[in-house]
């Protein structure tokens, strides 16, 4: 069970980095803004959560940036370490399945959240909308799934 949480801890790192690293070439390319759902998230939180981001103004926006790029590494950590031990119990799907359903899941665990906070709603997006958050999350699967499979 450990080698499973250890190795999905390092291939969801991996993958959060290849999604971040997608997600900023896609930014320079189309010259488009970073996206503001982590940090409203970080908001939508804390108005349901008995505790607040310490601070004002600038620093306090700081801080929540802060949290909201925490927040996605933390998810992809986590969902790599889910598919690590999954991997240890014995699903291994062939790679490129793996790859899909690994970056499919990590799509939907972070939209299903923005969505329960009222931040998103995903049945209003565009196609486009669709594949600036499809595409890093499918880099996001190939590479940790990749990383799994290279740690066995």
């Amino acid at each position: 069970m450990r080698t499973g949480i250890l190795a999905g801890a390092v291939a969801g790192a991996a993958g959060t980095a290849a999604l971040n690293a997608v997600t900023y070439v896609d930014m320079a390319v189309r010259g488009r803004g970073g996206s503001e759902t982590p940090q409203q998230s970080v908001e939508a939180m804390e108005d349901r959560l008995p505790v607040s981001v310490p601070g004002e103004g600038e620093t306090r926006e700081n801080r929540v940036s802060a949290l909201g790029s925490l927040s996605g590494v933390v998810t992809g950590v986590g969902i790599g370490v889910m598919f690590g031990v999954l991997r240890r119990a014995g699903l291994r799907p062939p790679g490129p399945v793996g790859a899909v359903l690994v970056g499919l899941t990590a799509m939907a665990s972070t939209n299903a959240s923005m969505a329960s906070l009222g931040v998103s709603d995903p049945r209003d997006w565009s196609v486009g909308d669709w594949l600036s958050d499809l595409v890093p999350h499918l880099a996001y699967g190939a590479v940790a799934y990749a990383t799994l499979a290279a740690l066995d």
